[in-house]
């Protein structure tokens, strides 16, 4: 895909912008429930590819290896796809994460991978193809009025502490992970992901948008790959140019770059 995006709003400022007001889905609610169904349906088709010494093999996750980065993500759309799932994850985690002093989220992640750490290959990916469409349909059903409400939990980016929105959750951060869980499962194993225009390069292009929002500065920015596109605003900004999916590993924080890469985008 190679669409010129122009985000004339853009004013040059220093650093990460404040955002004052609960973050909102940038994309609207029929496309991010077709991306939502789409990519739990090619983490799993991903997972169906290994082959056995692939599970044990380490990724870009912090003591995660390709096996308990998807039996996170099983974990997570468990999560997404009835409440009363949620509330126990959320209650267990909440107490684990006061008790040892830690972020809410490192003990949600950790638990979702304890549950889960007897668990073969194969189940783990039973699990996947069974939960991923529920998950998606619970998240496509969360009714309009909690959509707009904000999750308790304050979020932490670039050391900024910020309000999401329950929409932004369930459209936008609940798709990224496990996209970008993909990619770390396919870097660790020396695969090709499955990309596309039109869902791979939707993902990315939503990424650009944020973090093109994020920092508020003039840039041209040029993607390669199925996933890429140009983008640009303002004269005079930082040009730059590489792979898609290595600029969101880069913005996710799974990589080094200077400049405008410094600014952070939520995964």
């Amino acid at each position: 895909m190679s669409t010129e995006k122009s985000m004339n709003t853009a004013k040059p400022q220093s650093g990460q912008q404040v955002r004052e007001t609960p973050r909102r889905p940038r994309l609207d609610r029929r496309t991010s429930a077709r991306l939502a169904a789409a990519e739990y349906d090619r983490f799993a088709d991903a997972l169906a590819e290994l082959a056995p010494e692939d599970w044990a093999k380490p990724t870009d996750c912090p003591d995660w290896d390709v096996r308990q980065v998807a039996c996170h993500t099983v974990g997570m759309a468990a999560m997404a796809a009835g409440i009363r799932e949620q509330l126990r994850q959320q209650r267990v985690a909440a107490a684990e994460a006061a008790a040892a002093g830690v972020p809410f989220l490192d003990a949600l992640t950790a638990l979702q991978v304890r549950e889960r750490a007897g668990w073969t290959p194969q189940r783990v990916l039973a699990e996947m193809r069974s939960i991923g469409p529920r998950g998606a349909r619970a998240r496509r059903r969360v009714p309009s009025l909690l959509r707009r409400r904000a999750i308790p939990q304050k979020q932490l980016v670039a050391d900024r502490e910020e309000t999401w929105t329950l929409a932004f959750l369930v459209d936008t951060i609940l798709t990224r992970d496990p996209w970008m869980h993909r990619m770390d499962i396919a870097r660790a194993t020396g695969r090709s992901p499955v990309l596309t225009a039109d869902h791979d390069g939707t993902i990315v292009g939503d990424v650009v948008g944020e973090w093109a929002e994020r920092h508020g500065r003039p840039y041209r920015l040029r993607l390669t790959g199925a996933a890429g596109g140009d983008w640009t605003a303002g004269e005079g900004g930082q040009v730059i140019e590489m792979d898609a999916v290595d600029f969101c590993r880069v913005v996710s924080g799974r990589g080094s770059g200077g400049g405008l890469l410094l600014a952070e985008v939520p995964f």
